[in-house]
């Protein structure tokens, strides 16, 4: 088993992001390892080589965020997140992903992942990534999420919004249309000028009234009903 834990060295505390890295290339994980043990805000406290040994140590470990590759062997990331995201919904996971196929986009988007981020990616797009999850904001490359919008605008039936005013109150619409257009939950209270965290409870009781796990669900949920 490719399973590692992390020695805790640094002070735990909630300012402090635990995480673990589920990636079966040895050398990529060295790499992204040090990156966050450079940190002081983060933590790395496992990591795996498949997805049997990443639900392992999530359930050992209770990591904040995990960083979840997708082809692996003995379980892809897919499967891995759709159970690690059911047993522990608070736990966050961010897909790192090629971007070789929408397939792939929309399986993740359906297992509940919580972030995207290219395996290319800088320094500073791990960081701000981690950061833009933990606050509970939509964690998508713009790319990815033009993407997300272009392709749901052509293939899904579009449907009235008079559907949703059914189930959202007239705030939470104001609220999911901003989600959905990638505003942080700053820019929300700023724009409909009520607080922080009146912004963070509108958007839970979106996710709940909508049966969806994060807000990139819902912001798809907003675009296939044509909300935005």
């Amino acid at each position: 088993m490719d399973v590692q834990l992390q020695p805790l060295s640094k002070p735990r505390n909630s300012d402090i992001l635990r995480i673990l890295l589920v990636d079966d290339h040895i050398i990529f994980r060295k790499g992204i390892a040090s990156l966050i043990n450079y940190q002081t805000n983060l933590s790395l406290v496992g990591e795996a080589g498949n997805g049997l040994e990443g639900i392992h140590l999530a359930r050992q470990l209770k990591p904040d965020i995990v960083l979840m590759d997708i082809r692996m062997p003995d379980m892809n990331g897919f499967e891995a997140t759709e159970i690690i995201k059911k047993e522990m919904p608070c736990t966050k996971v961010v897909i790192l992903t090629v971007l070789d196929g929408d397939d792939q986009l929309f399986t993740s988007i359906q297992a509940g992942a919580d972030g995207y981020l290219p395996k290319y990616f800088e320094p500073k797009q791990l960081f701000d990534t981690l950061e833009q999850v933990r606050r509970e904001e939509k964690a998508l490359p713009d790319a990815i999420a033009t993407k997300i919008v272009q392709d749901f605008w052509q293939t899904s039936g579009v449907m009235q919004e008079e559907q949703s005013v059914k189930i959202l109150s007239n705030r939470e619409l104001e609220v999911l249309k901003c989600v959905a257009r990638g505003e942080t939950n700053q820019e929300i209270a700023d724009n409909l000028k009520i607080s922080e965290n009146t912004v963070k409870n509108h958007v839970r009781s979106i996710l709940e009234k909508l049966s969806v796990r994060n807000r990139i669900q819902a912001a798809v949920y907003a675009v296939r009903e044509g909300i935005i």
